[in-house]
């Protein structure tokens, strides 16, 4: 099941997107539950999929605004440094623990928004990344059980403005510009990828791909990232962690290649959707 948050000109939703259609769950559940993530705290996906059977969608999907896949995530957990082409282009060495660092809800948009390059710098760059959305929170979760804690997954650019990720050893400023980065196009519900499944992850600028990886190749698997987070902080339904970008980033090619307005970005998950997004700069 592909889950989303949209928009219409009567407000925000979340909804179902089955053949290029929308099944507005906002409206079919009667406003039991407010958004997405409360949908997914309240473990209520099969009364979804239930309101959707056997109707015409709502909206068309091509006339509907999608939104950032959980809008309203209480936290934004990014992966570092996951991947070991990235660790050798970057110069640094592999870590024995993940590489932590955090994005907030206003430093991104949804499928098909524009990605806004600030004025402040030149140096905007791609990252495409897979994200995991948590169903089940918990504490001190452990490996073998962190496949349960998993809502879906959805794909993820985690823009990037290099040189303020590089002003201090704190990358924060770099990677939280207003509306740098991108989350969708929507969440594809665990039941339909199962625990460990080989995803490839493929991110083009402009139709050149500039990146390409398996999940195989992750340093730190999904498994161990829920059980690393969930060791410091309680994870909650809806929370996001964005797992980590493979090498080719714009930075460290010859000459560098940064995202200009008028560019396209897109980043695709062979087991989810593409996640495209136009370049524009920022007024």
């Amino acid at each position: 099941m592909k889950l989303a948050s949209f928009s219409t000109h009567l407000g925000p939703s979340f909804g179902i997107v089955r053949d290029e259609m929308v099944f507005d769950l906002g409206k079919r559940l009667g406003g039991r539950y407010a958004d997405l993530r409360a949908l997914i705290a309240a473990n209520a996906l099969g009364e979804a999929a239930a309101a959707a059977e056997g109707t015409r969608g709502d909206h068309p999907l091509s006339e509907v605004t999608l939104l950032p896949v959980i809008p309203n995530p209480e936290q934004i957990f990014c992966v570092g440094l996951n991947y070991a082409d990235h660790v050798k282009e970057t110069n640094r060495e592999t870590t024995e623990h993940p590489v932590i660092f955090m994005r907030v809800p206003a430093s991104q948009v949804g499928h098909d928004q524009p990605m806004l390059r600030p004025p402040e710098s030149q140096k905007f760059d791609y990252e495409g990344e897979i994200a995991v959305i948590i169903g089940r929170g918990g504490r001190r979760i452990a490996e073998a059980d962190a496949w349960d804690h998993i809502a879906g997954y959805a794909c993820y650019n985690d823009g990037s403005v290099r040189d303020w990720q590089l002003h201090t050893g704190q990358w924060g400023p770099g990677k939280n510009f207003y509306r740098t980065g991108a989350f969708g196009p929507w969440m594809v519900t665990s039941d339909e990828i199962e625990p460990n499944a080989l995803m490839t992850l493929v991110t083009r600028l402009n139709g050149h791909e500039v990146q390409r990886a398996t999940t195989a190749m992750l340093i730190h698997g999904i498994a161990k990232q829920i059980a690393y987070l969930s060791t410091f902080t309680p994870l909650a339904p809806g929370d996001v962690i964005v797992t980590g970008t493979p090498g080719g980033v714009g930075a460290k090619r010859t000459p560098p290649l940064f995202m200009k307005g008028g560019d396209v970005v897109e980043v695709e998950v062979d087991r989810i959707g593409v996640l495209s997004n136009p370049i524009a700069d920022e007024a």
